[in-house]
């Protein structure tokens, strides 16, 4: 099942979410135009290694060349195309509602803080691990986790290919979310237990920690006065490394 959309529409362009996606594929498009050797550098050069971010912390919180920058910066990154265009089609979908909310502003700092936030769950259950993180899904579970608390009972129109045939189904935000957020919670609760340390794939607990950061952060940048949104509309069903 994929979401495609939502039966939400804002009434402001979702220029922030756009950007980030901008850049992300710029990224991406730098990392497929370079040699295997120099990719290899380049991804532990600004991946997120979680034992060399807690010891450079450790040594010397000002040196931010050595545990910030990464911090940031593998927020852009992806392993493949499929990293990361399900990311960006994640983003798309509910970035432009959450943006509408909290305006232009607020929405890259609730995104960026989503992000860090994200990052240091995956960090506290593999302190030791030497594999680096990329991508930008820890942030986009916090947009998640905002979208379910502002729009609960908004619809997130699904597609499901059945062979060569497209077909759509509509369910609440609220189950969409709940259940993705249960999926998370089982898988990496499944991947601490059994997979070797230092094994790539799915950092989970940066997509569990995210959403649940979306939701704390939401209401401290939440402008209640902002009124540059619609409320839900709803209609019938059917009208239409470790990488995180």
């Amino acid at each position: 099942m994929i979401p495609v959309a939502t039966t939400v529409r804002p009434l402001r362009p979702p220029i922030v979410t756009g950007a980030i996606i901008f850049i992300c594929v710029w990224a991406f498009l730098v990392e497929v135009g370079m040699p295997q050797a120099q990719l290899e550098a380049f991804i532990q050069q600004w991946g997120l290694v979680p034992a060399r971010h807690l010891a450079a912390v450790r040594q010397d919180p000002f040196a931010l060349q050595a545990w910030l920058y990464p911090l940031v910066f593998h927020m852009f990154l992806h392993g493949g195309w499929l990293h990361l265009i399900g990311n960006m089609l994640y983003l798309w979908v509910f970035g432009g509602l959450v943006e509408n909310r909290l305006g232009h502003g607020r929405f890259g700092v609730f995104y960026f803080l989503s992000g860090i936030a994200a990052a240091h769950v995956q960090v506290f259950f593999s302190a030791d691990s030497t594999t680096p993180m990329l991508g930008a899904s820890g942030a986009i579970a916090g947009v998640v986790g905002a979208a379910l608390v502002l729009y609960p009972l908004a619809r997130v129109v699904m597609l499901v290919p059945v062979f060569f045939y497209p077909l759509f189904f509509e369910i609440p935000v609220l189950f969409f979310a709940g259940f993705w957020f249960i999926e998370q919670l089982v898988a990496g609760t499944f991947t601490t237990l059994l997979a070797p340390k230092n094994m790539g794939g799915v950092a989970w607990w940066a997509h569990a920690g995210g959403f649940l950061a979306g939701i704390l952060l939401l209401p401290l940048l939440l402008d209640r006065k902002h009124e540059g949104y619609r409320p839900p509309s709803y209609r019938a069903p059917g009208h239409y490394a470790r990488y995180h």
